[in-house]
């Protein structure tokens, strides 16, 4: 483990040589602290909300309404009972139109591209700015609203620090990860049935 300031701090799980604020469709897990089942409990294959995974639930549907300059899509997106998974589109807009694209970009629905793509200064070193206005930022707020709704209730619960992403490249990802979260509630039982 890296020190900064003499104190041990945990390596970033981000791509190194990719910005975060560039157009691309992103499957993000974002998990509760400890993994406690704060958001409900799944029963028949179906998930039965508590009022902290209904809040879940409406803080991530409004998260294009509150980011407009950023061109948001949501995509499939299913509040578990210790986590949530969902697949966000950030479009082109004013923060992240500094890219030089080469060659044919059609990938996943026109949003990250199969082919290369360089930053115009060509630096693959993770500096690409102040960390707003990318995925990082919007995770930050989306977890930032449901905790300050959750003290206002006096509803139990916090995240795990950090959140998983995983950039999709192309629609065969897109749509076998759409399936994997709308089938997420439904394979839990199996799961832990078996002891997954």
């Amino acid at each position: 483990m890296a020190l900064f300031k003499n104190k041990y701090r945990i390596e970033s799980t981000r791509l190194p040589s990719w910005d975060y604020a560039r157009e691309g469709m992103y499957f993000v897990t974002i998990c509760t602290k400890g993994r406690e089942c704060y958001f409900g409990d799944i029963d028949g294959g179906e998930m039965r909300l508590s009022a902290i995974g209904e809040v879940a639930e409406k803080e991530w549907y409004r998260t294009p309404e509150l980011r407009p300059d950023m061109n948001l899509e949501l995509g499939a997106f299913v509040v578990m009972p210790n986590h949530v998974h969902g697949i966000i589109m950030i479009g082109e807009n004013p923060y992240n139109r500094d890219y030089e694209i080469v060659g044919d970009c059609r990938g996943a629905m026109h949003r990250a591209s199969t082919i290369n793509i360089h930053t115009i200064n060509n630096d693959h070193k993770n500096q690409f700015g102040p960390q707003r206005k990318n995925l990082a930022s919007i995770l930050r707020g989306y977890k930032s609203a449901v905790t300050v709704r959750a003290r206002k209730n006096n509803l139990a619960f916090c995240w795990q620090e950090r959140f998983h992403d995983h950039i999709i490249r192309s629609m065969d990802d897109f749509h076998r990860i759409s399936i994997y979260i709308k089938n997420n509630p439904g394979n839990w039982e199996r799961d832990r049935f078996f002891g997954r």
